[in-house]
C-alpha cells in the first residue's frame, strides 16, 4: 500500500535494520527517485551540501570488506566483538545499495547548518522508502569509520565529511513494521 497521507507517512517511517532486507536488488529507478527526492531537502543560502556516493553490489563487497578491516584496527580490545564481523559478512547478501552519506562545506554558513540540511536530505530518503511499502532504510553511524582512512577510501575532499552509512533493501516478504512510540510531544514544547 502506497500512503497518501503526509502524516502517516511521517509517522510510520522507520529505521528498518539490513536483518529485515530480503536480498533482492532494488531498480536503479527506485534509487535514483529516492536521491532526487534527497535533493529537494531545506538548503540556507541553497549551498546544497548533500553528496552521496551510491555503492552497488560489487562495490558494496568492497565497502564492507574496508568497515571490517577498520572495525578490526579501530577498536579497542574491551569493545570488540566477532559478531560485529559477522554481520558485515551478512549483509553481503542482504542490502541492496549502501550509500556513503557525505556532508560538502562551503564556507558560507555554519557547518551545522550542512549538516543538518544532509540529515533532512536524509529523512527525504527515508520518507521515500517508507511510502513504497516495499523497501527500507538505515542509517549507521560508526565511530570506527569516522577517520581519515575511511576518508581517503571515499576520496572526500579537505572540505568534505563522511556523516555515516545509509543500507538500502527490499523488506522481507512477511516483515512487519515495528510500531512507532513517542512521549507526548507537549512534553517538548513551550509556549511563549
Amino acid at each position: 500500500m502506497i500512503y497518501s497521507n503526509l502524516e502517516e507517512i511521517i509517522k510510520l517511517r522507520r529505521s528498518v535494520y539490513p536483518v529485515s532486507f530480503s536480498g533482492s536488488p532494488v531498480p536503479k529507478s527506485t534509487i535514483e527517485k529516492m536521491l532526487e527526492l534527497a535533493n529537494w531537502a531545506p538548503t540556507h543560502l541553497r549551498t546544497e551540501p548533500w553528496r552521496f556516493k551510491v555503492f552497488g553490489k560489487i562495490a558494496m563487497v568492497s565497502l564492507l570488506d574496508q568497515c571490517k578491516s577498520l572495525y578490526v584496527k579501530n577498536i579497542s580490545a574491551q569493545k570488540f566483538n566477532n559478531t560485529k564481523l559477522d554481520r558485515f559478512e551478512k549483509h553481503k547478501s542482504l542490502v541492496s545499495h549502501i550509500v556513503a552519506i557525505v556532508v560538502k562545506r562551503s564556507g558560507k554558513v555554519p557547518e551545522f547548518e550542512e549538516m543538518a540540511a544532509t540529515a533532512m536530505a536524509v529523512q527525504n530518503m527515508w520518507l521515500y522508502l517508507s511510502n513504497t511499502n516495499r523497501y527500507g532504510g538505515y542509517w549507521s553511524t560508526p565511530q570506527y569509520l569516522m577517520n581519515e582512512d575511511f576518508d581517503n577510501y571515499l576520496n572526500l575532499n579537505k572540505d568534505e565529511k563522511f556523516l555515516g552509512l545509509f543500507y538500502v533493501g527490499e523488506l522481507k516478504e512477511n516483515f512487519k513494521l515495528p510500531k512507532g512510540n513517542r512521549s507526548n510531544w507537549r512534553e517538548k514544547v513551550k509556549f511563549i
